[in-house]
């Protein structure tokens, strides 16, 4: 049984895929209207050194994102769960920061940053610090309260408290919020790269739709799931270093 639940994704999208391959070749849709799935692994490998290389660039962006992301979620969680008047104040415009579309966000970046790294890597930040953020600071109010007596009644500082219990103890919501981010990443990366750039698969994307290779169009965005998977599948392996006796755990179950 478990066998088939893990599997059961996997033969849904395979026989998705051969449904759409079937309808193109039957109804004779042309390329430029939508490409089969074949058409499109034709064209990923075809394209692949080009989309390498592009894809270079945007994992660059995404991981950059991705670490003040991190840096910023763990500051901004310590704050908002060690100081209830800090978190009234700033949490409601964290909310607001995700109201707004990022790719309303990106022209204004490009405006005031120019045409580099800079408003890419902010599209990467303003798309994955809020999930860490809200998922580790909720990690930290969950804490049991007779853990942190225990720590104070030995002699243990408010440093200490989370530095031996708090923090440790809220690292699979932290993980879960890193997941949810490092999926977001390299579609942040992508939008920024949409508005200007001269490389990056944000910018393939846009140079192939406008020749209409919707072929290459979806092998782009092949490539973008699998980096996406790929950043995630990160994650978990960070997950699994950093907190070896759940993996021990989930190993025996």
């Amino acid at each position: 049984m478990k066998k088939l639940t893990k599997t059961a994704p996997v033969l849904v999208i395979l026989g998705l895929l051969i449904v759409w391959e079937l309808i193109v070749q039957l109804a004779g849709i042309p390329l430029y209207v939508l490409p089969a799935p074949s058409d499109m692994l034709r064209a990923f490998f075809a394209e692949l050194p080009e989309l390498a290389g592009h894809a270079a660039v945007t994992v660059m962006e995404a991981l950059a994102g991705m670490a003040i992301s991190f840096a910023v979620g763990i500051l901004m969680g310590v704050l908002i769960d060690a100081m209830p008047t800090f978190k009234k104040c700033v949490y409601p415009i964290l909310v607001v920061t995700q109201t707004v579309p990022v790719i309303v966000l990106a022209p204004i970046f490009i405006i005031y940053m120019g045409f580099g790294y800079a408003p890419k890597i902010l599209t990467v930040v303003l798309m994955c610090f809020f999930p860490i953020v809200v998922s580790f600071s909720d990690g930290l109010g969950e804490m049991d309260e007779g853990y942190m007596d225990l720590v104070r009644i030995c002699g243990g500082s408010k440093f200490q408290i989370y530095r031996i219990v708090k923090i440790p103890s809220a690292m699979i919501s932290l993980l879960s919020g890193l997941k949810v981010a490092a999926t977001y990443s390299i579609s942040g990366a992508v939008v920024g790269e949409w508005i200007a750039s001269q490389k990056g698969l944000g910018y393939y994307l846009i140079r192939a739709k406008n020749g209409y290779m919707l072929d290459k169009v979806f092998a782009c965005v092949l490539m973008i799931i699998i980096l996406s998977l790929l950043m995630n599948g990160f994650v978990k392996l960070f997950g699994h270093m950093v907190m070896p006796a759940r993996r021990r755990a989930q190993s025996r179950t």
